[in-house]
């Protein structure tokens, strides 16, 4: 099944949809409910920032500006050199969260060098990280830029409250999306799983977190904060919308082919498809619901074998310039996580820096929610769940 990340590297301007392979992000996954390490593996690696001039840097595919006649040249990465005189080794290697974190956690419980400065990693997998110990803590004279840019959506974090070892690269919108060629639009959770009008016309998603927000949230509760009784109550709700027909089937990202065609009319989506639909046809919009939308990021992370930990603060810091975060932005159209980029977006393309599922306004991000980070235990009894209730 394709993760979310290889649908949304779809969300490229101009580009096409592109699918990369992988289990959803969601399943079979831990959390934490603390704010940060528990285990901290005993590891003292030497900084050589200041001798080597480089830093390694993981990240997911097509999730960076690329140059027109080559794709393997950043320009966002070759200014930065131009400007600090460091040297970044990027590697576009990272598919799936739980397949890379299981290709270095080996190394990283035995304090080995896993040759990486930056890794990125999904909020449920960064705070797994940084719980087990394998994060780094900023230096905050180092990540000044950071700390102050840093959008206010997103300050505050349960697995990261202090901003001490995850910096958002990117953000995604999960919202209703509606085909309005095929119905009129959905404004409440509840309508998409009871109006007439929509019946066996609606998918919802595989991944627990982004289908199960929307069902404690049509029930009035916190998704970042809810008891296993709400959580019990919520995944009644859901499975009342199976039975009675409503919805048609839990999707991972081919959802994306069946609400073009029209074949579904509404359903639960990522931003990032939507933004890419919305290019071929009009008709076809993302909607905030009442109850509001679900927000997650992909965070970059230093880990504690990083020999070059001040360099990886540097670049960190510096993708946090609005006008960097800006050009980024342009290219990969995500939710940009740095305060101030709107501006420079501006300047870029006026109609991308309008755009709600790139930059939400101030009463849009007043309706966003994160999910509440789970204990391993808290994971497997709710996955388990969810799993049953759809069937999978």
């Amino acid at each position: 099944m394709p993760t979310r990340r290889g649908v949304l590297r779809g969300a490229l301007a101009g580009g096409a949809l592109a699918v990369t392979g992988g289990a959803l992000a969601a399943c079979g996954t831990t959390g934490t409910g603390s704010s940060g390490p528990t285990a901290k593996p005993s590891c003292s690696v030497p900084d050589v920032s200041a001798t080597e001039r480089t830093v390694l840097f993981s990240n997911w595919p097509a999730y960076i500006d690329e140059d027109e006649k080559n794709a393997d040249v950043h320009p966002t990465l070759v200014a930065f050199k131009a400007k600090t005189g460091i040297d970044v080794k990027y590697t576009a290697d990272i598919n799936d969260n739980n397949d890379f974190y299981g290709k270095i956690r080996t190394q990283l419980t035995n304090c080995q060098t896993i040759e990486r400065d930056i890794v990125v990693f999904t909020d449920w997998m960064a705070a797994k990280f940084i719980r087990n110990g394998f994060a780094q803590k900023f230096s905050p004279d180092k990540v000044a830029t950071f700390l102050k840019n840093l959008s206010p959506s997103l300050k505050g974090r349960q697995f990261d409250p202090n901003m001490e070892y995850a910096a958002p690269w990117q953000t995604g919108l999960t919202g209703i999306a509606v085909n309005t060629g095929v119905a009129k639009e959905v404004h409440t959770v509840d309508e998409l799983l009871t109006r007439a009008d929509l019946k066996g016309k609606v998918t919802a998603l595989t991944e627990m977190r982004d289908t199960m927000g929307f069902m404690l949230l049509s029930m009035g509760k916190d998704p970042a904060n809810f008891t296993t009784a709400d959580y019990d109550a919520a995944l009644d709700k859901l499975k009342a919308a199976v039975a009675s027909g409503q919805i048609r089937k839990f999707t991972g990202n081919d959802y994306v082919q069946d609400l073009a065609k029209g074949d579904i009319a509404a359903c639960i989506a990522w931003s990032g498809d939507v933004i890419q639909l919305g290019f071929d046809n009009a008709k076809i919009k993302l909607i905030t619901p009442d109850e509001g939308m679900m927000i997650w990021s992909d965070n970059m992370l230093i880990p504690t074998t990083a020999a070059h930990a001040s360099n990886a603060q540097a670049l960190i810091d510096y993708y946090y310039d609005p006008k960097v975060a800006a050009e980024v932005s342009a290219y990969v159209n995500y939710v940009c996580p740095v305060a101030g980029a709107q501006e420079e977006m501006q300047k870029i393309d006026p109609d991308l820096a309008a755009n709600q599922l790139i930059f939400p306004s101030a009463e849009t991000q007043s309706k966003l929610h994160l999910f509440m980070p789970l204990t391993e235990a808290q994971e497997k009894e709710y996955e388990g769940k969810f799993q049953s209730a759809i069937g999978a």
